[in-house]
Protein backbone atom coordinates (compact mmCIF):
# COMPACT_ATOMS: atom_id res chain seq x y z
CA UNK A 1 0.00 0.00 0.00
CA UNK A 2 2.64 2.33 1.03
CA UNK A 3 4.33 2.76 -2.13
CA UNK A 4 5.28 5.33 -5.42
CA UNK A 5 1.19 5.07 -5.54
CA UNK A 6 0.29 5.00 -2.33
CA UNK A 7 -3.48 4.86 -2.84
CA UNK A 8 -6.53 6.25 -1.45
CA UNK A 9 -8.47 6.37 1.87
CA UNK A 10 -12.26 7.48 1.78
CA UNK A 11 -13.64 8.10 5.49
CA UNK A 12 -17.54 8.56 5.91
CA UNK A 13 -17.42 11.43 8.46
CA UNK A 14 -19.90 11.21 11.44
CA UNK A 15 -19.14 8.03 13.69
CA UNK A 16 -16.04 7.35 11.93
CA UNK A 17 -13.50 10.63 12.07
CA UNK A 18 -15.48 12.83 14.40
CA UNK A 19 -18.74 11.83 17.21
CA UNK A 20 -20.96 14.05 16.12
CA UNK A 21 -24.15 12.64 17.88
CA UNK A 22 -24.81 15.11 20.66
CA UNK A 23 -24.71 18.20 18.19
CA UNK A 24 -26.95 15.44 15.77
CA UNK A 25 -29.35 14.70 18.49
CA UNK A 26 -29.89 18.05 19.84
CA UNK A 27 -30.44 19.80 17.09
CA UNK A 28 -33.00 17.55 16.09
CA UNK A 29 -34.71 17.62 19.41
CA UNK A 30 -34.91 21.36 19.08
CA UNK A 31 -36.98 20.79 15.89
CA UNK A 32 -39.01 18.37 17.42
CA UNK A 33 -39.84 20.28 20.58
CA UNK A 34 -40.64 23.67 18.75
CA UNK A 35 -43.21 21.71 17.00
CA UNK A 36 -44.69 20.09 19.93
CA UNK A 37 -43.52 16.75 19.47
CA UNK A 38 -42.15 14.24 21.97
CA UNK A 39 -38.08 14.08 21.47
CA UNK A 40 -36.17 11.23 20.97
CA UNK A 41 -33.12 9.83 23.17
CA UNK A 42 -29.77 9.85 21.79
CA UNK A 43 -29.16 6.34 21.47
CA UNK A 44 -32.72 6.19 19.01
CA UNK A 45 -30.33 9.16 17.07
CA UNK A 46 -27.71 6.92 16.95
CA UNK A 47 -29.70 4.73 14.81
CA UNK A 48 -30.92 7.05 12.64
CA UNK A 49 -28.59 8.52 11.34
CA UNK A 50 -26.19 7.12 8.40
CA UNK A 51 -28.68 8.18 5.40
CA UNK A 52 -28.53 12.29 5.33
CA UNK A 53 -30.38 14.84 7.37
CA UNK A 54 -33.74 14.53 5.70
CA UNK A 55 -34.41 10.77 6.99
CA UNK A 56 -33.02 11.65 9.87
CA UNK A 57 -36.06 14.19 10.48
CA UNK A 58 -38.22 11.49 9.08
CA UNK A 59 -37.29 8.69 11.31
CA UNK A 60 -37.30 11.20 14.55
CA UNK A 61 -41.30 11.76 13.81
CA UNK A 62 -43.87 9.66 15.93
CA UNK A 63 -45.07 6.93 13.58
CA UNK A 64 -48.33 8.54 12.68
CA UNK A 65 -46.79 11.43 11.32
CA UNK A 66 -44.09 10.55 9.37
CA UNK A 67 -45.44 10.37 5.54
CA UNK A 68 -46.74 14.17 6.66
CA UNK A 69 -44.22 15.80 3.86
CA UNK A 70 -45.45 19.36 4.84
CA UNK A 71 -44.08 18.48 8.16
CA UNK A 72 -41.02 16.34 7.72
CA UNK A 73 -39.85 19.56 5.79
CA UNK A 74 -40.53 21.75 8.27
CA UNK A 75 -38.90 19.66 10.94
CA UNK A 76 -36.07 19.55 8.71
CA UNK A 77 -36.19 23.09 8.17
CA UNK A 78 -35.77 24.21 12.09
CA UNK A 79 -33.34 21.16 12.24
CA UNK A 80 -30.82 22.60 9.55
CA UNK A 81 -31.46 25.74 11.39
CA UNK A 82 -30.69 24.96 14.44
CA UNK A 83 -27.77 22.72 13.19
CA UNK A 84 -26.31 25.60 11.52
CA UNK A 85 -25.25 27.26 14.59
CA UNK A 86 -24.87 24.64 17.04
CA UNK A 87 -23.08 22.01 14.43
CA UNK A 88 -19.55 22.20 16.72
CA UNK A 89 -20.88 22.07 20.27
CA UNK A 90 -20.32 19.17 21.04
CA UNK A 91 -18.59 17.45 18.19
CA UNK A 92 -15.13 16.15 18.58
CA UNK A 93 -12.41 14.29 17.04
CA UNK A 94 -11.98 10.68 17.87
CA UNK A 95 -9.28 9.99 19.91
CA UNK A 96 -6.47 8.48 18.08
CA UNK A 97 -7.80 9.57 14.66
CA UNK A 98 -5.52 12.25 13.61
CA UNK A 99 -2.13 10.72 14.20
CA UNK A 100 -3.46 7.81 11.75
CA UNK A 101 -4.16 10.85 9.40
CA UNK A 102 -1.22 12.23 9.85
CA UNK A 103 0.74 9.09 9.75
CA UNK A 104 -1.24 8.09 6.14
CA UNK A 105 -0.45 11.41 4.09
CA UNK A 106 3.44 11.12 5.67
CA UNK A 107 3.43 7.97 3.35
CA UNK A 108 1.96 9.40 0.77
CA UNK A 109 -1.78 7.90 0.74
CA UNK A 110 -4.60 10.28 -0.53
CA UNK A 111 -7.49 10.90 2.04
CA UNK A 112 -11.33 11.74 1.01
CA UNK A 113 -14.06 12.43 3.13
CA UNK A 114 -17.43 11.19 2.12
CA UNK A 115 -20.97 11.63 3.76
CA UNK A 116 -24.23 11.53 3.59
CA UNK A 117 -24.58 15.07 5.32
CA UNK A 118 -25.14 18.08 3.46
CA UNK A 119 -21.84 19.22 1.48
CA UNK A 120 -22.09 22.20 3.31
CA UNK A 121 -22.27 21.08 6.76
CA UNK A 122 -20.05 18.59 5.55
CA UNK A 123 -16.86 21.44 4.49
CA UNK A 124 -17.73 23.32 7.35
CA UNK A 125 -17.10 20.76 10.32
CA UNK A 126 -13.96 19.49 8.52
CA UNK A 127 -12.43 23.38 8.82
CA UNK A 128 -13.23 23.60 12.60
CA UNK A 129 -12.29 19.97 13.55
CA UNK A 130 -8.80 19.34 11.27
CA UNK A 131 -5.79 20.94 10.01
CA UNK A 132 -6.26 22.58 6.70
CA UNK A 133 -4.85 20.34 4.07
CA UNK A 134 -5.35 17.21 6.06
CA UNK A 135 -7.80 15.89 3.25
CA UNK A 136 -7.95 16.09 -0.58
CA UNK A 137 -11.21 16.04 -0.89
CA UNK A 138 -14.46 16.45 1.12
CA UNK A 139 -17.49 15.73 -0.48
CA UNK A 140 -21.41 15.34 1.04
CA UNK A 141 -25.02 15.36 -0.38
CA UNK A 142 -25.20 17.61 -2.93
CA UNK A 143 -28.74 18.32 -4.93
CA UNK A 144 -28.68 15.74 -8.15
CA UNK A 145 -26.17 13.56 -6.79
CA UNK A 146 -27.92 10.04 -5.44
CA UNK A 147 -26.15 9.45 -1.24
CA UNK A 148 -24.27 6.66 -0.42
CA UNK A 149 -24.41 3.74 -0.73
CA UNK A 150 -24.83 4.32 -4.71
CA UNK A 151 -21.45 4.60 -5.50
CA UNK A 152 -21.65 7.88 -7.71
CA UNK A 153 -19.64 10.52 -5.35
CA UNK A 154 -17.50 7.56 -4.28
CA UNK A 155 -16.96 7.08 -8.05
CA UNK A 156 -16.51 10.93 -8.43
CA UNK A 157 -13.55 10.82 -5.51
CA UNK A 158 -11.88 8.36 -7.01
CA UNK A 159 -11.36 9.86 -10.77
CA UNK A 160 -11.28 13.16 -9.44
CA UNK A 161 -7.54 12.10 -7.74
CA UNK A 162 -6.81 9.48 -9.78
CA UNK A 163 -6.49 6.33 -7.45
CA UNK A 164 -6.59 3.00 -8.69
CA UNK A 165 -9.39 1.25 -7.47
CA UNK A 166 -7.47 -2.22 -6.08
CA UNK A 167 -5.46 0.91 -3.89
CA UNK A 168 -8.96 2.33 -2.40
CA UNK A 169 -9.79 1.55 0.96
CA UNK A 170 -13.30 3.01 1.99
CA UNK A 171 -13.76 3.88 5.96
CA UNK A 172 -16.59 4.16 8.17
CA UNK A 173 -18.88 2.64 10.92
CA UNK A 174 -21.94 1.49 9.16
CA UNK A 175 -23.26 -0.88 6.57
CA UNK A 176 -24.29 1.94 4.48
CA UNK A 177 -20.59 2.41 4.00
CA UNK A 178 -20.22 -0.58 3.81
CA UNK A 179 -22.57 -0.94 0.78
CA UNK A 180 -20.66 1.35 -0.88
CA UNK A 181 -17.31 -0.17 -1.15
CA UNK A 182 -19.09 -3.13 -2.52
CA UNK A 183 -20.88 -1.21 -4.94
CA UNK A 184 -18.00 0.97 -5.67
CA UNK A 185 -15.86 -2.42 -6.45
CA UNK A 186 -13.77 -0.96 -3.13
CA UNK A 187 -12.52 -2.81 -0.05
CA UNK A 188 -14.04 -1.87 3.13
CA UNK A 189 -12.97 -0.67 6.50
CA UNK A 190 -15.76 -1.09 9.12
CA UNK A 191 -15.20 1.39 12.00
CA UNK A 192 -16.16 -0.18 15.43
CA UNK A 193 -15.72 3.25 17.40
CA UNK A 194 -19.08 4.71 15.83
CA UNK A 195 -22.66 4.55 16.13
CA UNK A 196 -23.24 1.03 14.77
CA UNK A 197 -22.43 -2.33 16.30
CA UNK A 198 -19.54 -4.21 15.31
CA UNK A 199 -21.32 -6.97 14.33
CA UNK A 200 -23.68 -4.95 11.91
CA UNK A 201 -20.58 -4.66 10.00
CA UNK A 202 -19.68 -7.98 10.19
CA UNK A 203 -22.86 -9.25 9.10
CA UNK A 204 -22.94 -6.43 6.33
CA UNK A 205 -20.09 -7.93 4.77
CA UNK A 206 -16.80 -5.24 5.79
CA UNK A 207 -13.79 -6.64 4.32
CA UNK A 208 -11.95 -5.52 7.55
CA UNK A 209 -12.71 -4.45 11.07
CA UNK A 210 -10.78 -1.86 12.78
CA UNK A 211 -11.56 -1.86 16.35
CA UNK A 212 -9.14 1.26 16.73
CA UNK A 213 -8.14 3.73 14.97
CA UNK A 214 -4.36 2.51 14.15
CA UNK A 215 -5.56 -0.58 13.16
CA UNK A 216 -6.48 1.68 10.09
CA UNK A 217 -2.39 1.72 9.34
CA UNK A 218 -1.81 -2.17 10.21
CA UNK A 219 -4.63 -2.97 8.05
CA UNK A 220 -3.45 -1.01 4.92
CA UNK A 221 0.38 -2.02 5.73
CA UNK A 222 -0.77 -6.07 5.54
CA UNK A 223 -3.15 -5.44 2.88
CA UNK A 224 -1.32 -3.91 0.05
Amino acid sequence: MFSSDAGLCIFDLDGTLVDTIQDLGNSMSYALRELGLPVRTMEEYTRFVGNGTLLLAKRSLPDSLKEDEQLLNKAHELFSGYYAVHYADNSRVYDGIQPVLDELRGRGVKLGVLTNKPDRFAKTIIEKLFPKGTFDIVLGSRDGVPKKPDPAAENEIIYALGADKSRVFHLGDSDVDVFTAKNAGVRSIGCSWGFRSRQSLVDAGADFIADRPWDICEILLKNS
